[in-house]
């Protein structure tokens, strides 16, 4: 019989490194969580005679997606508290070292601060047309004209496709009467 092979002496070099826990991201468990409140406790505050013609009511789906938020928010708090890190970028068009493009990400949160300022003034057909041109524009689109063309086909469209196909009426704002 053979003597069991001594297990080898793992060098400093080839240790594996420690795992790290990130707990930024326990944020976004309280967010979760906090969102998954807010809508239980806002279905739970509907009134039953809100929809009287459906059969599960206002309450379920709002109930659900809170229920599932809080579920998600404590399955991820345990998963970072195990260590669970998630993979870092690898894709070659993205590089994990390069500061963010704050600018970028600041017109857009301007443009939807606009957005919401304006909606009931202008309309959404307006306000639609300038949200997607401009979306397009600050995120590296340099032909104006075609964004202004596709912005307004998405702002009317939106706003047709809500008002006939839905049956739900969008701010029409400025072109009240003509819309």
């Amino acid at each position: 019989m053979t003597a069991p092979a001594e297990p080898s002496a793992v060098s400093a070099d080839t240790a594996p490194a420690p795992k790290r826990r990130d707990y930024a991201q326990f944020i976004v468990c309280a967010v979760m969580a906090v969102v998954g409140v807010f809508l239980i406790v806002d279905a739970l505050s509907l009134s039953e005679g809100f929809a009287k013609v459906d059969p599960v009511g206002p309450r379920l789906f709002p109930l659900v997606i809170g229920g599932g938020l809080l579920v998600f928010a404590v399955v991820l708090a345990v998963a970072i508290l195990r260590g669970s890190t998630g993979e870092a970028d690898s894709g070659e068009d993205v590089d994990p070292e390069s500061p963010g493009d704050w600018k970028t990400v600041g017109l857009l949160v301007g443009l939807f601060v606009v957005t919401i300022a304006l909606v009931d003034f202008l309309g959404w057909a307006i306000i639609g047309t300038v949200l997607f041109a401009g979306a397009a524009t600050i995120l590296g689109s340099r032909h104006w004209v075609r964004n202004i063309a596709i912005g307004a086909v998405l702002g009317f469209g939106s706003f047709y496709a809500f008002y006939v196909g839905l049956g739900i009426p969008l701010p029409a704002g400025i072109l009240d009467g003509i819309l």
